[in-house]
């Protein structure tokens, strides 16, 4: 007969004596299965039976029992009533108890005054969980003035007299500075302590300053041990977090289905957080199959608990209709709510809602409001955000230094996009000093972090010698990762390189070939190469109407060079018949698009009255804007306009000062 039997068979002869004490040791064995079968409904009797006994231990079992429905259906007011006479008779137990009634009003009305005064007569029976509880009314204020220092005493009583609760409290105040001087090497000191006392809130903090370092060595596999521990006896916070293990590896093999198992018990404990994991795991398909509608209803859990990263989860199912009907204003509505509780992706969002006006009245200077908020939660896409704002001039006045100091913070925290954008910021001076030695190390982060965009201006920072020595063989090589990745700009760019032996051995042919991939995915610039290629026989047979039709398909695109090459044709006749009024027409729409060449082309166009009347003086409002724009020829015949008082009164100076700057642009072109 083992040790468990014989007690179980001692107190059944104790209670069957009329023993109060007895009785409760014989409660206890069924209620939790020693030396005999777990039995709830006789381990109530037992309890009662003590309890009516005058026994004030067996009184507040009783009223566990009630609140709890063990062994009897659940009344919180009858176990409310159990606790008043355990309590009154003395039992620390019971006022604790007692307390924790009147603190959230169970079995009676809510009366934080209540709650602490049986707090502290807990207290002051030299209990220690009473002193944990006291120090927690004045850490929050609970019926009394909140205060800290008081606080941290009463946890340090607790503490010190080996409750576990109260170690972990004192640890959480080392932690935070609550009371007392921050200190992580204290609080994971304490911390400790609670979790060998087999608390789980401690063995859970241990987990935490393990794998975050906080007051020790960062250690993932002590991390996943502690989380583990604490998990296995029911802790659902531990529960999520180990999950959170599985999930991403830490201190554990990754393992998809146990990530999901762990979620899934934190969850029908009723944690929030593990509710929100669980909706993530069947959004994304991660351990389970995915299904949205069953992540809908779990973000909807989370969110209804308060939990703001539920919320914001809610928020994008509303938002993009996952698991539930597409409804802009109750995403919006929800953002709001997870917003103002501090989620700073909802911050984000809401933002973003607030610039564009979905589901809410379009407000720019909100949309501001927001980003700033969640820029000041360190949030990523919201330095983003905040960067475009004070670039574009959205909800806030146009200023390119701040919108350079929120790119550099996006940048700086990893993204590669944003460290692209400030790769374009150092190379163009653009709220900040030129500079394109760090123009160059942006780009190369960027690129390194797989950002086409970075990729493909490290490439030409190689070919043109920005920032760092030209070196066509690393351009080409760049290029090339972009290109063999499908992307446009990569595709185009080897073509380029091909066709005149940048970093590799010239192949016209190659070049066209690549070209017309980029040309057939509706690229612009794609498709005047093709046209290029076929008007000049470059790596293909020439041929005038296929280049003709190329040169269309850019400019039915929208290129204003496109316009320019089909004004080009038609003026002379290069597959199609030859017609200047379309010529002109094309011509004006490349030049009203921006291009400079087209802005030189329809003043010619006038000047000669080339499908179109002749008309000086708008000539020389046309040669003005290439000039401008830096065209060689334009800034030529503008010259030849102040010379000659073409569409504009005659003015040596002037005519001097263009010629001088074609000049110039000529031998930057073609240098001697």
């Amino acid at each position: 007969m083992d040790d468990d039997v014989k007690k179980y068979k001692q107190y059944l002869k104790s209670a069957r004596e009329g023993d109060p004490q007895g009785q409760i040791d014989l409660a206890d064995c069924y209620y939790h299965g020693i030396g005999v079968d777990k039995d709830e409904v006789k381990a109530f009797q037992w309890y009662m039976k003590s309890a009516s006994a005058k026994n004030f231990s067996a009184q507040n079992d009783v009223g566990h029992c009630y609140q709890n429905g063990i062994g009897v259906k659940k009344d919180e007011e009858i176990a409310f009533s159990w606790y008043q006479r355990s309590a009154s008779g003395g039992n620390y137990l019971g006022q604790i108890n007692l307390g924790y009634c009147y603190q959230h009003g169970i079995g009676t009305i809510k009366d934080p005054n209540l709650a602490f005064l049986w707090y502290f007569k807990s207290a002051e029976g030299e209990n220690y969980l009473g002193h944990d509880y006291l120090g927690n009314c004045y850490q929050h204020g609970i019926g009394t003035r909140k205060d800290h220092g008081i606080a941290f005493n009463w946890y340090f009583k607790s503490a010190n007299g080996g409750n576990s609760d109260g170690q972990n409290d004192l640890g959480y105040c080392f932690q935070y500075g609550i009371g007392t001087k921050k200190n992580d090497e204290f609080a994971f000191q304490w911390y400790l302590k609670s979790a060998k006392g087999g608390n789980h809130w401690g063995m859970h903090n241990v987990g935490n300053c393990y794998k975050d370092g906080i007051g020790t060595m960062k250690d993932d596999e002590k991390a996943f041990y502690w989380y583990s521990n604490s998990a296995k006896e029911g802790h659902d916070m531990s529960q999520n977090n180990l999950g959170h293990c599985y999930l991403n590896g830490i201190g554990i093999k990754k393992d998809e289905k146990r990530a999901f198992h762990w979620y899934m018990e934190s969850a029908e404990r009723g944690n929030s957080y593990g509710e929100c994991n669980v909706g993530y795991c069947y959004e994304n398909g991660i351990g389970i199959t995915k299904d949205n509608e069953k992540a809908f209803r779990w973000y909807l859990k989370s969110a209804i608990k308060g939990n703001i990263n539920g919320q914001n989860c809610l928020g994008n199912c509303y938002q993009y209709g996952i698991g539930t009907k597409k409804d802009e204003e109750k995403a919006f509505i929800t953002y709001l709510v997870s917003a103002r509780e501090g989620n700073s992706n909802s911050q984000n969002n809401l933002g973003y809602f607030y610039q564009n006006g979905i589901g809410t009245t379009k407000n720019e200077v909100e949309a501001f409001n927001w980003y700033i908020k969640a820029a000041k939660n360190n949030n990523k896409k919201g330095f983003n955000n905040l960067g475009y704002c004070n670039q574009r001039g959205i909800g806030i006045n146009k200023d390119s230094e701040k919108a350079f100091h929120w790119y550099l913070k996006f940048a700086e925290s990893g993204n590669s996009n944003g460290q692209n954008i400030i790769g374009y910021y150092y190379q163009n001076g653009i709220g900040t000093l030129k500079n394109e030695k760090r123009a160059f190390k942006w780009y190369l982060e960027s690129a390194e972090g797989g950002n086409h965009l970075g990729q493909y201006n490290l490439a030409n920072c190689y070919l043109n010698g920005l920032g760092t020595k030209k070196n066509h063989d690393k351009a080409f090589e760049w290029y090339m990762k972009l290109s063999q990745l499908g992307d446009i700009n990569g595709q185009y760019s080897i073509g380029y390189c091909y066709q005149h032996g940048i970093g590799t051995t010239k192949d016209e042919e190659k070049a066209f070939q690549l070209y017309l991939v980029v040309a057939k995915k509706g690229n612009g610039n794609g498709q005047i190469k093709v046209g290029n290629c076929y008007k000049n026989g470059i790596g293909i047979a020439k041929d005038n109407e296929k280049a003709f039709y190329w040169y269309s398909m850019s400019a039915e695109g929208g290129s204003s060079i496109g316009y320019n090459y089909l004004g080009n044709c038609y003026k002379n006749g290069i597959g199609i018949a030859k017609d200047n009024e379309k010529a002109f027409n094309c011509y004006l729409k490349s030049a009203e698009g921006g291009n400079s060449i087209g802005q030189n082309n329809v003043g010619n166009c006038y000047f000669y009255g080339i499908g179109v009347t002749e008309n000086h003086e708008k000539a020389f409002q046309w040669y003005s804007k290439s000039a401008v724009g830096k065209n060689k020829n334009g800034e030529y015949n503008l010259g030849n306009c102040y010379k000659k008082g073409i569409g504009t009164n005659k003015d040596e100076n002037k005519a001097n000062y263009w010629y001088t700057k074609s000049k110039e642009r000529r031998k930057s072109i073609f240098p001697s």
